[in-house]
């Protein structure tokens, strides 16, 4: 009689029974102890393809996309007949930037389940990063055939008319989505941005109210009220809203930024190289925002030492295969800048305080945390000096945009010296440019 193999732990369990425990606490997020088990599974039993595929889904959730791809990729040699497993391959590919063999292996998926309506919208979003959009439509229309409740695949395909202008139908494809799932944050925040797209800006501010009755204290829907409404504006987004958005956006940040002709990494670079001259590797540098590390590897030729923070988890997760930071933190920014007094030489944000109004208090904590002589370099969107008011506004989009009086002002105010203030496209939005500031500004007076 042939003996079961078991596990010395936990319990003894049989290699089928350690196997359901593993995929157990992967689906209830406990992904440490998954792993672990996942790993001893594959000790005692190195091509049980399960636990080969289902520890690289795990290692894909927590950023590893190397790791992730390498142990997919064998777990399909090991069983090539599962659609789900091709599926889970084009949405590791995908977020790697991978897009043809990610397109190969939605296809694939598709061809084993030609009536899976989850493979053909993921195989829309796949097209849809290709630019391949006449494909990708189909692809979400053909989602929606195959099961006519499928609300991602209307969000998608919503998404993907806005890209194209037909704004109009794509409120009506994010109207369906509600529809059918009332409780799609994604599509309640589109629907609003759609109304507001089309200057529609009261029937937008109504969407986040009804949001908000649904859902109260949701920091997204707070943050787009006050946005569209005008009412309980705050100085800054909140901490829950700023990390809900890009936990959320991490996986697809700098694919949908590529196709927005974003900017702002190149130009921050650019004004270091004016203000830094050539690199030496010789500066303590602060990625004060860093996402998912755009400016890193243009920052690295000056670095002796670089740090990058920010307050969401996911996008760190994404910033630290480029291996160009020393240190990689999650924290709310100015918070982390106060603890750091006369820490660093350079601090540059692209794109961060565009989430913040009142520029003060980063600007007084960047102060402390620069020597004297240090930089401090920056984008926000501009604002027109000639409106009346504080000197920033929170725009219907979610964004604050800075008039250049108030940044010289706070700036000053706060020990720094303008150097340069530029006017820049910084990226594409609804097909128009996103006027903008690129700022550099010098630690001249000792903090107060």
């Amino acid at each position: 009689m042939k003996r079961r193999k078991t596990l010395k732990s936990p319990a003894h369990l049989s290699l089928p029974d350690a196997m359901r425990v593993a995929i157990e606490l992967h689906r209830k997020g406990a992904l440490g102890e998954a792993e672990t088990l996942y790993g001893r599974i594959l000790k005692l039993a190195p091509r049980h393809a399960d636990a080969t595929h289902f520890l690289g889904v795990l290692k894909h959730q927590q950023g590893r996309g190397e790791e992730a791809w390498e142990l997919i990729e064998r777990s399909l040699a090991l069983n090539p007949k599962l659609p789900d497993w091709h599926s889970n391959a084009g949405n590791v590919l995908l977020e790697m930037g991978r897009l043809e063999p990610a397109a190969e292996a939605y296809e694939l998926a598709a061809a084993l389940s030609p009536e899976r309506a989850d493979i053909h919208n993921n195989l829309g979003v796949l097209r849809r990063a290709q630019r391949r959009l006449d494909e990708a439509e189909v692809a979400y229309r053909r989602a929606i055939e195959l099961d006519p409740q499928f609300a991602d695949a209307y969000n998608n395909l919503g998404n993907l008319l806005s890209d194209r202008g037909q704004t109009g139908d794509a409120l009506d494809q994010f109207r369906t989505a509600l529809r059918f799932k009332p409780g799609h944050a994604e599509a309640r925040k589109m629907l609003g941005i759609g109304y507001y797209a089309v200057g529609r800006i009261a029937e937008a501010a109504e969407v986040y109210r009804e949001w908000l009755a649904q859902d109260p204290g949701n920091p997204v829907a707070q943050h787009y009220l006050a946005a569209c409404s005008g009412e309980q504006v705050p100085e800054r987004a909140s901490d829950a809203y700023v990390e809900n958005t890009f936990d959320r956006f991490a996986h697809s940040f700098d694919g949908k930024l590529a196709r927005l002709g974003y900017r702002a990494p190149q130009l921050i670079a650019d004004a270091v190289v004016a203000a830094c001259g050539e690199p030496a590797k010789a500066l303590a540098v602060l990625d004060a925002g860093c996402g998912t590390g755009l400016c890193g590897p243009l920052l690295a030729p000056y670095s002796q030492r670089l740090v990058g923070v920010d307050l969401s988890a996911q996008m760190l997760a994404k910033a630290a295969p480029r291996e160009v930071y020393d240190e990689l933190v999650k924290a709310e920014l100015t918070a982390f800048i106060e603890a750091a007094p006369a820490t660093y030489d350079l601090i540059v944000s692209a794109d961060t305080l565009c989430y913040f109004g009142d520029l003060a208090a980063v600007c007084r904590a960047s102060r402390r945390a620069l020597h004297t002589g240090g930089w401090l370099i920056f984008t926000v969107e501009a604002y027109p000096d000639d409106t009346p008011g504080p000197g920033f506004h929170l725009n219907p989009h979610g964004r604050y945009s800075h008039q250049a009086r108030y940044l010289k002002q706070v700036l000053a105010d706060t020990g720094f010296e303008v150097q340069h203030l530029d006017g820049q496209a910084l990226r594409n939005e609804n097909g128009k440019p996103v006027e903008g500031w690129v700022v550099t500004a010098r630690a001249v007076v000792p903090p107060g």
